[in-house]
């Protein structure tokens, strides 16, 4: 396997972990709370410190800093590459602090006003709201310094503890959910755990338990790489001015995209009882795919395409992101298709409502779930432009989704209910998408000047890419034909057992269509 393959099989797999864990904490609160008010509350109080991480640490100068310090690391080693990190994680810390003692300030209106995250919540609820959003500040700031460690980390192509440090997040949080919220003890095998009753209060204390694990975790990497900490801001470093150029717009894309789970939550508010969670779940189970392919490889894709690029090679560059977009169209196209016909008897076992809320609850995943080629793709896309250090084309994409994404948003709730907000999700989010390759292709378009003087054309979609798309689809409309089959006839077995045993019929048939993408991967 290549070294990409390499790093994206560990990112996978830590991910996958991260996500069964995720899963079962979420399952947990789920049995404890149901789509109650007090969960929604507690949903929706995390939108604003969740947006400010976004915005510095967790993937705004996150993303702008490793290909920036992928060409320090390149052309001036790693000694030059802390000094450069260091000034950024300086700068990052001050802002977060102040943007954070602010948010602490204005929860109110933030909350209460009518264009704020949830100004349909009874006074009871936005008062909730205000207190667990200034509880999650804390943590908020230990995810800041988290956050740009993990990008360090990454610029020197190491995944193994930024993808552990999550895990510890998780099991931060489990013991929240566990320990710390219930009133009565959970037993396990017989066991009777604490209970401590401290109802959704709980739940946040373990996500600052949580936070201050997941920063742990990723020290001992600091000392591998001898991370030398600089003091000083270093606003005058052409490097650093750098990635301040770049954070602008990158920060204009990520508060784009939060303002889409804003803009969600306020259009839900106004919806059912229900609604913001339900949205929360189908979002999270859309979510384990979607990291699993899109962001696993996006995660291991962007150090070495910023590489590829400051060397100029380009042949090699336009390779890679060929072979990862029909990677990306092999895998998610059939999930799509195989979770959506068989998700039914999982959600039934697993969060334990009642008929109409899991009915609800499946409309909600499988509206989430046509947008999954969308999402994986934009992980690329956004990834390509970045490795060229250009920040704009993405943030005038995203600022289209967000519009989109409200506009889509009002007209399919007021016609599917809280489904529509999810299908409004997809269809922004794939054309932004779209939007990005769209634009990537056409500036390849370019002439490119042969080794004989001459030129040649760079078709957006090569007959390489046109057989992975055909193939895919015809096995995928074959594979989710035969795994719906085995649903139907499988009812007098238990209803997991038909869920797996029609998922796993379903990846089997079509195996032998994306056999060639698979082989791919593991020589990107």
């Amino acid at each position: 396997m290549s070294k990409l393959s390499r790093a994206t099989i560990i990112v996978a797999l830590s991910f996958a972990i991260n996500k069964v864990l995720a899963i079962a904490r979420q399952l947990i609160i789920a049995r404890q709370f149901g789509l109650s008010a007090e969960l929604d509350v507690f949903n929706v109080a995390n939108n604003v410190p969740d947006l400010l991480y976004s915005l510095i640490s967790g993937g705004a100068l996150a993303m702008a800093i490793i290909p920036v310090l992928s060409e320090v690391l390149t052309k001036e080693g790693r000694e030059n590459s802390w000094y450069v990190f260091s000034k950024v994680a300086n700068i990052a810390f001050l802002a977060t602090a102040a943007l954070s003692l602010l948010v602490g300030i204005f929860a109110e209106p933030l909350v209460k006003s009518p264009i704020g995250i949830a100004p349909g919540f009874t006074a009871e609820q936005q008062a909730l709201v205000v207190r667990i959003m200034r509880l999650d500040l804390i943590a908020t700031l230990v995810f800041s310094m988290a956050g740009l460690l993990v990008a360090g980390l990454q610029a020197n192509q190491h995944f193994f503890l930024p993808a552990v440090a999550p895990i510890m997040y998780n099991l931060g949080q489990i013991f929240g959910a566990l320990i710390l919220a219930p009133t009565q003890g959970v037993v396990i095998a017989g066991l009777t755990l604490p209970a401590y009753g401290m109802g959704v209060y709980g739940i946040v204390y373990g996500v600052l338990i949580g936070s201050a694990l997941y920063l742990i975790t990723l020290i001992p990497g600091l000392f591998y790489y001898q991370f030398k900490w600089t003091s000083g801001l270093g606003h005058q470093d052409a490097y650093v001015k750098r990635i301040l150029n770049m954070l602008a717009p990158r920060v204009g894309s990520m508060l784009c995209y939060q303002l889409t789970f804003i803009a969600r939550d306020n259009i839900a508010s106004y919806l059912s009882e229900g609604a913001p969670s339900a949205l929360t779940y189908g979002w999270m189970i859309q979510q384990v795919p979607e990291t699993l392919i899109g962001t696993a490889i996006g995660t291991a894709l962007l150090p070495t395409i910023s590489e590829l690029f400051t060397r100029k090679d380009q042949a090699g560059y336009r390779a890679t992101i060929e072979k990862v977009e029909r990677v990306l169209i092999a895998l998610a196209i059939p999930i799509t298709i195989l979770l959506s016909l068989t998700l039914r008897p999982f959600l039934e076992i697993a969060f334990g409502f009642d008929a109409a809320a899991t009915e609800q609850l499946l409309w909600v995943t499988r509206g989430f779930l046509v947008g999954l080629l969308g999402h994986c793709l934009l992980e690329l896309g956004s990834r390509i432009f970045f490795s060229q250090q250009n920040a704009i084309i993405p943030f005038i994409a995203a600022a289209l989704n967000l519009g989109i994404y409200v506009l889509a948003g009002k007209l399919l709730s007021a016609r599917l209910d809280v489904a529509g907000l999810a299908l409004a999700d997809s269809i922004a989010f794939s054309i932004q998408a779209a939007l990005l390759l769209i634009l990537f292709s056409i500036r390849e378009k370019k002439n490119v000047p042969s080794e004989k003087g001459t030129a040649i054309k760079i078709k957006s979609i090569t007959p390489v890419l046109k057989q992975t798309i055909l193939r895919t689809l015809a096995g995928s409309v074959a594979a989710g034909a035969i795994a719906w089959l085995v649903l139907q006839k499988s009812t007098a077995y238990p209803s997991l057992i038909q869920g797996f045993a029609s998922f796993l019929i379903g990846i089997v048939v079509i195996l032998p269509f994306i056999w060639k993408e698979l082989k791919v991967f593991l020589n990107l």
